[in-house]
């Protein structure tokens, strides 16, 4: 599918968003910020949302490979960044660390009941951790999106990593640059087998775009792609992942939007776009990336089936 510019009038509170993150970042290189959080949990961020737009949920759903008769009643939890962004930039907000270099590093979602395409949506975001061994910083955020009655339907929690360059034990030659051993990327496990291919256009980061509100250039704007050292546009992590969940779901669940019950992934590698990926699964981990034995953009687990789906 072609970019669906028209979703774009959907995604206001998200582009604000963009615009308060990138607004604090300049404030906090300016040193006029707001004051500094001095404990954890940071304040909770709260907010009451109007349901979603039902066309734009289906053509998310088509977007991600799953079918949308599947999905007339319900909204996937995995589009939860689309109206959980705004309220997620808000608990970063006065935070020591650098907001300009934040990077998406993956997320968990434990799914606790269906969300009704036609509810109002009540959601909470909180800073609850920060784990900084002096070269990383890994920020971890609770997002909660409740019904109307007080029901949780989706706990999500967001890993955010800040590269902050520095720590004990690093070694640099001569010329100043470090010397520390690089991490081994994550692979596909070599013996997963495959549930599909897809093969991704360079409008695919532009079509997620439109679809969630998060129009970061280097999804969708080749030359600050480039500029930012990534050679070409990637793919949203969000995207990748729900390419991920929505083949797991056909693969090994027959389309029933009722599985994974929960599941937790990493964003392991920039998808460059164009691309052509598969989803692999080995037990209960699942990968997207080029073939087995290859690096992975993406690795993550879900939950072993011990449980009746929570259905309607």
């Amino acid at each position: 599918m072609g970019a669906p510019y028209g979703h774009i009038r959907h995604q206001g509170p998200v582009i604000a968003g963009l615009g308060r993150v990138a607004w604090a970042a300049a404030a906090q290189k300016l040193g006029i910020g707001p004051p500094p959080l001095r404990e954890l949990p940071g304040p909770e961020a709260t907010a009451v949302l109007p349901p979603r737009d039902r066309q734009m949920v289906r053509d998310y759903v088509r977007w991600a490979g799953g079918d949308p008769a599947m999905w007339k009643r319900n909204v996937p939890h995995h589009l939860f960044p689309q109206w959980c962004f705004p309220l997620q930039g808000r608990t970063l907000e006065g935070i020591s660390y650098p907001i300009a270099k934040v990077l998406n590093g993956g997320c968990r979602l434990d799914l606790k009941a269906p969300i009704p395409m036609d509810s109002p949506l009540h959601v909470s975001a909180q800073l609850t951790d920060i784990d900084d061994n002096g070269k990383r910083a890994i920020l971890t955020q609770r997002l909660t999106t409740a019904l109307p009655d007080g029901t949780v339907a989706l706990e999500a929690q967001m890993y955010a990593f800040i590269p902050l360059g520095g720590g004990k034990g690093d070694k640099s030659d001569t010329s100043g640059k470090s010397k520390r051993p690089r991490k081994a990327r994550p692979l596909v496990h070599p013996d997963a087998r495959p549930l599909g291919t897809r093969r991704l256009t360079p409008d695919d980061g532009m079509a997620f775009a439109c679809l969630t509100g998060d129009f970061n250039p280097i999804h969708w704007l080749k030359p600050y792609a480039v500029a930012a050292g990534f050679g070409r546009t990637i793919l949203h992590g969000f995207g990748t992942m729900a390419l991920a969940i929505e083949r797991l779901r056909r693969g090994l669940w027959a389309g029933d939007i009722h599985w994974p019950q929960s599941f937790e992934v990493r964003f392991t590698r920039p998808l460059k776009l164009p691309a052509k990926v598969g989803v692999f699964v080995h037990g209960t981990d699942f990968f997207v990336g080029p073939a087995p034995g290859a690096p992975a953009y993406l690795t993550g687990s879900f939950t072993p089936l011990t449980a009746e789906p929570p259905h309607e």
